[in-house]
């Protein structure tokens, strides 16, 4: 089986194996963030080459605190019992900031979405971390 992302970046970059049960939800939120905007914008940039304003402004719609809320309600009856209770850790850590434009419960679901791309990333099940994006993308586009 080839290797995951992670598990590349770690073996080149000589990083520790560390348990990423270990890891508090926040900063799987962190990580899920990065990975999140990163298969966005992936798939933004593969719908078609434009300017950078319209590809920052698809992009943003989609990893917005709210679209992130409405994408995880979608996805809940589609996880695994493991990657519920991530989603929940996530979605209850208690956080020091607080997105602009979202409402609290917005902005905490979606930080369970992020806690939960940030596992799925680490545990190196990105082909699961894209079929749930695209699921959510699927219920979520066609809205």
């Amino acid at each position: 089986m080839e290797k995951g992302i992670n598990s590349y970046i770690k073996e080149v970059m000589q990083l520790p194996e560390v348990d990423v049960v270990t890891y508090s939800p926040l900063a799987l939120a962190y990580i899920g963030d990065g990975v999140y905007d990163l298969v966005i914008r992936s798939i933004v940039v593969g719908r078609g080459n434009t300017k950078a304003s319209r590809l920052h402004q698809a992009t943003s719609q989609l990893v917005k605190a709210q679209a992130q809320s409405e994408m995880m309600r979608v996805l809940q009856p589609l996880l695994t019992e493991e990657e519920q209770d991530v989603y929940r850790r996530g979605r209850n850590a208690k956080s020091p900031t607080m997105a602009k434009n979202a409402t609290v419960s917005d902005y905490r679901r979606a930080t369970g979405f992020e806690a939960l791309m940030g596992y799925l990333y680490l545990t190196d099940r990105f082909e699961r971390l894209v079929e749930l994006v695209q699921a959510a993308l699927k219920a979520y586009d066609g809205q």
